[in-house]
C-alpha cells in the first residue's frame, strides 16, 4: 500500500504508472492551475507598457495575434494528449514523433525556460511585496529594500523556498490554494478595469479615448517590424496555459481533461488581457508623458502608476496585493511542468534516475521539485550578484527557448498522427492544419527572435564581439542542452536507442532499473507496486 497524506490508498486505482496521484484535477482546477502560471496580474503590469511602445494603440490587435498561435498549439496539446497522457507532456510527445534526440531538446528548453521564469517570478514577488509594504505603512523608503541585493536575495529565497514546499506538499494543496489566489487577482483586475471604464464614460479620466474597432484589427496602422516586436512579447504573456497538460496523469480524464483545461484557460487569459488592456488604454492613452501607458516611466510597472488614481489609495493598494498574489501564485504552478517534465525524463532514462523518485505520501515528483527550487535559487543568486543585466537579458531569451518546443510540439502533432490526418474532417482541422499554422508561426517568431537577438538595444546592451548577450545565451543555452544530451547519451544509452520510449510506448514502471526495459504495450501490466 502506499501512503498519501489521508492515509493509505490502492495504487493500482489512484496511482499513475509514474507514481502519480489520479483522479484529482479536474476541467476548472487544470484551467486555475493554468491561469495561475500565466499569471495575468504579474504579466499585464509588465507588459502593457512594453507592447504600447512598439504599437500603440494597436495592443488588442497584438494580444489577439499571440493568441492565434498558442491557440492553435493548445489543439496539437490536446490530441496529442487524447492518445497519450503523459506528465512529460511536450517531452514524451516530441521522442514519440521524432524520436529521443529531438525529445531530449524538447524537454531540455521547456525546463530550463519554466526555470528562468522562476527567478523572474521570485524577483517580481519580492518587489511588489515591498511595495505594498511601503504604501501600506506609508514609508516609500521600503519600496527601495529590493535594491539591496543582500536583501533581494535573501527574501526571493525564502519565496523560493515556500513555494518549494507547497509544489512537495501534493497536487491538492496546490488546487486549493490556487482556486484562493487566483480568484483574488482576477477579481481585482476586473475592479480594476470597470472602473476604469466608467471613470472614461463619467468623463473623468485623463485621455477619455472612444472605443473604436480599429484597434483589433492588425493589418492596418503598424509596421511589420513593430507587428512581430509586439507579437514576441504578446506569445510571452500566454506562456504557462501548457502547465494543464503536464498534469494529464493526474487528471479525472486523462484524455480529455487537460485538453479542455488547456483550451479554457488561453480562452479565460485571452479575454482578460483584452478587458484589462482596452480599459487601461481608453483610461491613460497611449501618450509618453504623465500616466500615458507610452511614458517610459510606467512601462515596467503600468498598474504601479494607475493603481492610486483609477481605485484610490485602499483600492490601489489591493491591486498592488493582487500583482503580488500573481507572482507568488505563478511560482508556485510553474514548479508543477517543470518538476512533471524532469520526472518523467527521468522515468525513461534521459535524466538520471534519482529524478524519477515520488513521494509515497503526496504522491507528487519530490526530488525533481527540490532541484527546480535549489537550481532556481543558485541561478538567480549568482546573476543577481554577478550582474542584473545578465538577468534582464536572461529573461529577453526566453521567447526563443518558448518558441522552440512549443514549435517543436505542435509539429510533433502532425507527424505523430501522420497516417490519420486526412481520415475525417475533424483530423484534418485539429491534428492537422490548427497545429501546422500555430507551428509555423512560432518557427516565424522563432527566427526573427533569434535575428533580433543579435542587437544589444534589444535588451540590456550588454554584448560579446558587437552581438547581443541574449543571443549567446538564448542559443548557448540550448547548445548547452545538446552538450548534456551527449552526456546522458553514455550514461544511459537505452532511452536513445528507443528501449524505454517509443511511438508504442503507453506506461512504464517508476522504480527499477531502466537499463534494460522495452517499450511496455498495456498500462495495466506495468502498473506501480
Amino acid at each position: 500500500m502506499t501512503s498519501t497524506a489521508s492515509g493509505p490508498v490502492d495504487p493500482t486505482s489512484t496511482v499513475s504508472a509514474k507514481g502519480l496521484a489520479t483522479g484529482t484535477v479536474g476541467t476548472i482546477s487544470g484551467a486555475i492551475l493554468g491561469i495561475s502560471s500565466v499569471a495575468p496580474g504579474c504579466t499585464l503590469t509588465a507588459s502593457i507598457g512594453l507592447i504600447v511602445a512598439a504599437v500603440g494603440l494597436k495592443m488588442p490587435a497584438i494580444f489577439i495575434a499571440g493568441f492565434i498561435p498558442m491557440f492553435l498549439t493548445a489543439y496539437a496539446y490536446r490530441e496529442l494528449n487524447s492518445a497519450s497522457p503523459d506528465c512529460g507532456a511536450s517531452f514524451t510527445w516530441s521522442t514519440k514523433a521524432f524520436g529521443p534526440y529531438v525529445g531530449w531538446m524538447c524537454g531540455w528548453g521547456m525546463v530550463i525556460a519554466t526555470i528562468i521564469v522562476l527567478s523572474n517570478l521570485a524577483a517580481i514577488g519580492v518587489q511588489f511585496f515591498y511595495l505594498f509594504i511601503a504604501n501600506l505603512f506609508e514609508s516609500p523608503s521600503i519600496a527601495d529594500l529590493p535594491g539591496n541585493k543582500l536583501v533581494n536575495v535573501g527574501t526571493t529565497l525564502v519565496f523560493l523556498g515556500i513555494a518549494t514546499w507547497v509544489a512537495s506538499r501534493g497536487i491538492t494543496t496546490s488546487e486549493k490554494l490556487q482556486v484562493a489566489l487566483v480568484g483574488f487577482q482576477m477579481i481585482l483586475l476586473a475592479v480594476f478595469a470597470v472602473v476604469a471604464l466608467v471613470e472614461v464614460g463619467a468623463g473623468d479620466s485623463p485621455a477619455g479615448l472612444t472605443f473604436d474597432l480599429d484597434w483589433f484589427d492588425p493589418f492596418t496602422g503598424v509596421t511589420a517590424g513593430a507587428f512581430v516586436i509586439g507579437l514576441t512579447g504578446s506569445i510571452f504573456a500566454f506562456w504557462g496555459w501548457d502547465t494543464c497538460l503536464t498534469l494529464g496523469e493526474e487528471s479525472k480524464d486523462p484524455k480529455r481533461t487537460p485538453g479542455r483545461a488547456g483550451l479554457l484557460c488561453v480562452l479565460t487569459v485571452l479575454l482578460t488581457y483584452l478587458l484589462v488592456s482596452v480599459a487601461a488604454m481608453m483610461y491613460a492613452g497611449v501618450g509618453d508623458t504623465g500616466l500615458g501607458l507610452g511614458n517610459p516611466d510606467n512601462s515596467e510597472n503600468v498598474f504601479g502608476a494607475l493603481a492610486d488614481p483609477v481605485l484610490g489609495k485602499w483600492g490601489g493598494l489591493m491591486l498592488f496585493l493582487a500583482v503580488f498574489v500573481s507572482s507568488v501564485a505563478s511560482l508556485q504552478t510553474t514548479f508543477l511542468p517543470a518538476a512533471r517534465t524532469m520526472l518523467a525524463m527521468g522515468v525513461y532514462g534521459a535524466f538520471p534516475k534519482k529524478f524519477a523518485e515520488v513521494s509515497p505520501r503526496f504522491l507528487v515528483p519530490s526530488y525533481a521539485t527540490l532541484v527546480a527550487g535549489v537550481v532556481t535559487a543558485v541561478f538567480y543568486t549568482v546573476v543577481t550578484f554577478l550582474s542584473e543585466r545578465i538577468l534582464i537579458d536572461t529573461i529577453a531569451a526566453l521567447g526563443i527557448m518558448i518558441c522552440w518546443y512549443y514549435g517543436i510540439t505542435a509539429f510533433a502533432c502532425i507527424w505523430y498522427f501522420r497516417g490519420e490526418l486526412f481520415d475525417s474532417v475533424r483530423n484534418t482541422f485539429f491534428r492537422f492544419v490548427f497545429p501546422l499554422i500555430g507551428g509555423l508561426i512560432l518557427l516565424a517568431v522563432f527566427v526573427f527572435s533569434l535575428d533580433e537577438s543579435m542587437d544589444p538595444d534589444n535588451a540590456s546592451g550588454a554584448s560579446i564581439g558587437g552581438i547581443g548577450l541574449v543571443f549567446f545565451l538564448g542559443f548557448g543555452v540550448l547548445l548547452f542542452g545538446a552538450v548534456l544530451m551527449i552526456v546522458m547519451r553514455f550514461r544511459s544509452p537505452a532511452f536513445f536507442h528507443g528501449k524505454t520510449l517509443d511511438r508504442d510506448t503507453t506506461a512504464l514502471r517508476h522504480e527499477g532499473d531502466l537499463s534494460d526495459l522495452q517499450p511496455p504495450t498495456t498500462l495495466d501490466s506495468h502498473r506501480a507496486d
